[in-house]
């Protein structure tokens, strides 16, 4: 079964990616490496790249609904954590909608979480 995440990468495309300074790898050994970071004052941090008008992480890797991953998955800062996708847990998420609709994808479904990486998708 595929991750429908794996295949989006909106949500790193479209929001500002901002968190608590400390979940830095300056304050916490395995945090957010700093050096992928931006200040935005004395209290948060940013990923770099998604504090900007056209916004993308610097950790995002591949391209934007093909195929994509997080280069620092497991560091990566809570809001990352925290942002579930539509459906995942049986709730939309309308954020998740904006996302992808802002990059040309379909809104996730509840059957999104269904679908077997060897059968053909139907529209």
């Amino acid at each position: 079964m595929s991750h429908p995440c794996l295949t989006c990468g909106a949500c790193c495309a479209v929001f500002r990616v901002s968190f608590y300074w400390a979940e830095g790898d300056d304050a916490t050994p395995i945090g957010v490496p700093i050096e992928l970071t931006e200040k935005l004052d004395h209290f948060h941090r940013a990923m770099r790249g998604t504090n900007q008008k056209d916004p993308r992480c610097v950790a995002l890797e591949g391209i934007i609904g093909t195929s994509v991953f997080c280069s620092i998955y497991g560091r990566h800062p809570s809001i990352c954590r925290d942002f579930a996708p539509a459906w995942i847990d049986e709730q939309p998420n309308e954020r998740c909608d904006q996302a992808r609709q802002r990059k040309g994808l379909e809104p996730l479904t509840p059957e999104s979480w269904n679908k077997p990486d060897n059968l053909p998708q139907v529209a």
